[in-house]
């Protein structure tokens, strides 16, 4: 009879605390670690771990997995990249709490706001929630792969309290902030981890309009936060408006700490060729966490963007007036029609018309590089669209076009819209590297037509580590990112390290073969609908609570992952 549940022998053990790796057993036993060291008894299952590593789970602090934890078991992108526990809820956007009569309304929001299609929520999802402790409830009725943990999202918030008036981004009243302060502490009682809004100007819905967010009142903010100080639990997470200035959107931080008491997270990225303000906004965090207060940024470890391409949202002729004669055709049609003289005449030389603002990235020639297999997401320089054409003495547009025929339609491109300064991954490496910040932005779960970075967790092994130079990272470091300094950042104190009677999330990981894959189009959503995945080589076991859910980067079938709900839901239980 075996003495544990499974037993992973010999491996670099990286505990996610920082500390040096070390050689040893691992015994996993009823969900928890069992025995670290020399383990001299039997599991029912075996994994030789000689020339491995052994980590955490990793925290993904950022995702929207609100809908695809509904209509799916398998939170992929992220659980194919070591994820063990997911944070959803970001941005402010979500689907509880919600009245039928909203229910449209909030899928704009996210279709314009995450890329997620209409189709794919209208049939995906039940509805069979109102409120936000209904809508956890649901949640926590589901089979899946990891466990979430999940925000009270602002927009279904602010227009579940305010109706027509919410959604119009009129000022909220007292009784508006009452109510929502009411609803915020109800949902922290739940099981809410926190409460999270969006302030970014290119946050639209799907019609174009702004989101019942933008522009709300710190004022609002302030008595929403005062609901979690009224629970004595839950993190604040903003992705403030860089674009009007940081000095002023970083008071949003302080004044609702100050309000609330409450931690705060939001998202900070450096500029790919303005002034270094991401060094001026690490300065005022550090001053608050100096005070006492605590505040996290969230940072991507690789160039904030989208991809483009053909079968994508967004690609260089999308918003050509031309395009639309072709849109509908199958790619290899849509191909066929782009060798035809006329109508390439046509694209090269029409302007945009006008759309989303993120369609606009595809015509940032200066960063807009081919993506190929392998993909190099820290490109130089002179792969541009723009220095290619320059090369060439030709037009970045017809450089574009050319690529997409020569790959009768399926080759991709990279945005980099920032966190690319000067074509470098410097000050990536050095927001990631400071006390105060966590990697995040992964997005899984949303913007299935054109980012695919929830993948961030293997980029930051293979970029960072699997390196030399000065942009190294140590490996226990990169770890203690991934798994406790990231699962901190958000109140998750049960998870993130490996120690005696801990649960039993972990990765066995062959560091020397982890590599990534180029991105690719599957249609598994409902109604038939399409996202972009991106696998990788070389986990060779991801577990949660003690169950193996992936075994040589494929499922397992297993579905442990369960709702993660916050301390205030254990306090009131």
């Amino acid at each position: 009879m075996a003495d544990y549940d499974w037993v992973i022998r010999g491996g670099t053990i990286v505990d996610g605390t920082g500390a040096p790796p070390f050689a040893g057993d691992l015994a996993l036993a009823g969900g928890r670690i069992a025995a670290i060291g020399k383990v001299e008894g039997r599991g029912a299952e075996e994994i030789d771990a000689r020339g491995l590593i052994v980590t955490p789970g990793f925290i993904d602090v950022h995702t929207h997995y609100d809908g695809q934890c509904i209509w799916a078991e398998e939170l992929a992108p992220s659980s194919s990249h070591g994820v063990t526990t997911a944070v959803m809820g970001n941005c402010g956007v979500g689907f509880a709490p919600c009245r039928r009569a909203d229910q449209e309304m909030l899928v704009k929001v996210m279709e314009g706001v995450e890329d997620i299609p209409g189709v794919v929520m209208t049939e995906g999802l039940a509805w069979d929630w109102e409120t936000f402790p209904e809508y956890l409830d649901r949640v926590a009725a589901g089979r899946r792969d990891i466990d979430v943990a999940a925000y009270l999202p602002h927009s279904p918030l602010r227009v579940y309290a305010m109706g027509a008036r919410g959604a119009a981004r009129e000022p909220a009243r007292e009784a508006d902030l009452a109510l929502m302060r009411r609803l915020t502490a109800e949902a922290m009682r739940a099981g809410a981890i926190g409460f999270a809004t969006s302030r970014l100007s290119i946050h639209k819905t799907a019609d174009g309009d702004a989101i019942p967010t933008f522009a709300a009142d710190i004022a609002e903010l302030e008595a929403i936060a005062r609901g979690m100080a009224d629970a004595g639990a839950g993190t604040f997470q903003v992705v403030l408006d860089a674009f009007v200035g940081w000095d002023r959107e970083y008071e949003v931080i302080e004044r609702v700490i100050a309000a609330s008491g409450r931690p705060a997270t939001f998202t900070l990225a450096s500029g790919n060729d303005a002034p270094p303000r991401w060094r001026r906004v690490l300065e005022m965090l550090e001053a608050t966490n100096a005070r006492g207060a605590r505040a996290t940024a969230q940072v991507m470890p690789r160039p904030i963007g989208l991809i483009a391409g053909l079968e994508l949202t967004v690609h260089p002729f999308v918003l050509c007036p031309s395009w639309a004669k072709i849109a509908h055709l199958p790619i290899p049609e849509q191909v066929a029609a782009m060798r035809d003289p006329a109508l390439r005449a046509a694209l090269l030389t029409e302007d945009f018309a006008p759309g989303h603002p993120f369609n606009e990235l595809a015509r940032n020639w200066r960063w807009l590089f081919p993506l190929d297999d392998p993909p190099d997401y820290a490109p130089p320089a002179s792969m541009s669209m723009a220095a290619e054409a320059a090369a060439r003495g030709c037009t970045p547009q017809e450089v574009a076009y050319e690529r997409i025929l020569a790959t009768e339609g399926r080759g991709l491109f990279l945005a980099a819209l920032g966190n690319y300064e000067n074509a470098s991954l410097e000050s990536a490496h050095t927001m990631l590297r400071h006390p105060h910040c966590v990697p995040g932005l992964g997005d899984g779960g949303a913007h299935y037509g054109a980012i695919c970075d929830a993948s961030y967790s293997t980029y930051l092994l293979t970029q960072f580590v699997k390196t030399d130079g000065p942009l190294r990272l140590d490996l226990a470091e990169a770890v203690h990112m991934l798994s406790a300094k990231a699962a901190r950042a958000v109140g998750l104190a049960d998870r993130g390290t490996i120690a005696p009677g801990g649960r039993a999330d972990l990765n066995v990981i062959d560091l020397d073969r982890l590599r990534l894959h180029l991105p690719e189009v599957v249609r598994d959503l409902p109604a038939g609908g399409r996202r972009l995945h991106q696998r990788a080589s070389g986990y060779v076991a991801t577990f949660v609570a003690g169950e193996a859910i992936r075994r040589d980067d494929a499922s397992t079938g297993a579905r442990p992952g369960k709702l993660v709900r916050g301390p205030a839901w254990r306090a009131a239980a």
